[in-house]
């Protein structure tokens, strides 16, 4: 009998996992479909010893030192501030688009104050913010907003930024100073030795148990259990029965070249050219040096594995009524699939360890409960 079936090795399972065995002494059965722990930030050495991201690149940053201490019990960190150029006018720029952008888009040679002054020329009025385009447009106007955003937009989501959730695109600012991080995050770092091994030493628990390629409707009815934590799509444990909720998804493609570096960069957007979005160098984030190198491009599409929660306002009715579904089921659901919502790596963490304080509060009450009840016989 096991304590807890948790479906889903990424971060929310895992994070759960650890916890409730190495503090309640629960037993744990943690299951994933794919053939690995560590869900979408599963790194591994490629047959050139690179280290690469299997599902695109994984940048850890986070302002909660709740977070960063917690997942440091697990891993040492490599300092790294990632850093992205957008290839704009056959030149490539920082983005976030801040002084140095706007200066050699340009070719002017503002301060901080003068650049403030341009954007807010540039700017639109926009009473009320409703979409993505909205707040580009409201921040830097219409010229910047058809070099940097709406085609990157259209390609990521196959939707226009009007057709978006304001969400999308305010997550990436405007700065007037030299700045060119793409974080600014109080703790920006890499796991020292990558991201499968911080998995593997979290996991690495008497009680817990893992099994992979294994999916969970196979095993729901033959291995006993007393409650389940669930990290998948939530309309696939309803059986979809209010429809699917809609995902887009990435097509990775990986290139090893015979030259120690390829890019200025870890990663340079694309934004109005080619079909994919990005390329990021891998070794820029793990900081290995090798005499090769290795690149991913992303390209968008519309099936395959469910990245990223699309933010329409339809979307969000539907998922409403399979969250009240999951409010009455018993079942714990957490992470980006469960609850339809982008989240950073961080934000999963720290949701998890959220998740974990109700159940520890929930198992004290039973706990208490119990004795109660004993010493009332007696």
């Amino acid at each position: 009998m096991f304590d807890y079936l948790i479906v889903g090795a990424g971060f929310a399972g895992s994070v759960l996992a650890e916890r409730l065995a190495s503090t309640e002494n629960k037993k744990i059965l943690i299951i994933d479909k794919r053939s690995h722990i560590g869900g979408n930030a599963y790194d591994y050495y490629n047959e050139d010893g690179i280290l690469i991201h299997k599902y695109g690149p994984h940048i850890f940053h986070t302002n909660s030192k709740e977070v960063f201490n917690y997942l440091s019990k697990f891993t040492d960190w490599r300092n790294y501030q990632h850093k992205v150029l957008a290839c704009v006018d056959g030149q490539q720029v920082p983005i976030p688009i801040n002084l140095t952008t706007i200066n050699s888009l340009y070719g002017l040679n503002l301060s901080s104050q003068e650049v403030e002054g341009f954007l807010a020329s540039k700017a639109e009025d926009i009473q009320q913010v409703r979409t993505s385009e909205d707040v580009v447009l409201k921040a830097v106007g219409r010229e910047l907003y058809e070099k940097f955003f709406k085609g990157y937009t259209k390609k990521q989501w196959d939707l226009d930024p009007a057709q978006l959730d304001a969400s999308v695109t305010a997550r990436v600012p405007t700065r007037t100073n030299k700045d060119d991080r793409y974080f600014t995050d109080t703790y920006q770092a890499m796991p020292l030795h990558g991201y499968t091994k911080m998995f593997e030493k979290m996991l690495d628990h008497p009680n817990i148990k893992i099994m992979t390629n294994t999916d969970y409707h196979e095993i729901i009815d033959a291995i006993p259990y007393k409650k389940m934590i669930f990290t998948g799509p939530v309309d696939e444990y309803f059986d979809y029965c209010y429809g699917k909720l809609p995902y887009r998804s990435l097509k990775f493609k990986f290139e090893t070249l015979d030259q120690e570096q390829y890019q200025q960069t870890g990663t340079v957007n694309y934004p109005n050219d080619y079909a994919f979005t990005r390329i990021t160098e891998f070794k820029y984030l793990t900081g290995q040096k090798h005499a090769k190198t290795s690149l991913v491009y992303e390209y968008p599409k519309a099936e395959g594995d469910p990245y990223y929660p699309i933010p329409r306002p339809e979307n969000a009715v539907l998922y409403k009524k399979y969250q009240e579904l999951a409010a009455q089921s018993g079942t714990y659901f957490v992470g980006r699939l469960a609850t339809y919502k982008y989240y950073n790596m961080d934000q999963v963490v720290a949701q998890a360890l959220s998740t974990f304080k109700k159940i520890q509060t929930e198992i004290s009450d039973e706990t208490l409960y119990n004795e109660t009840s004993v010493s009332n016989e007696y």
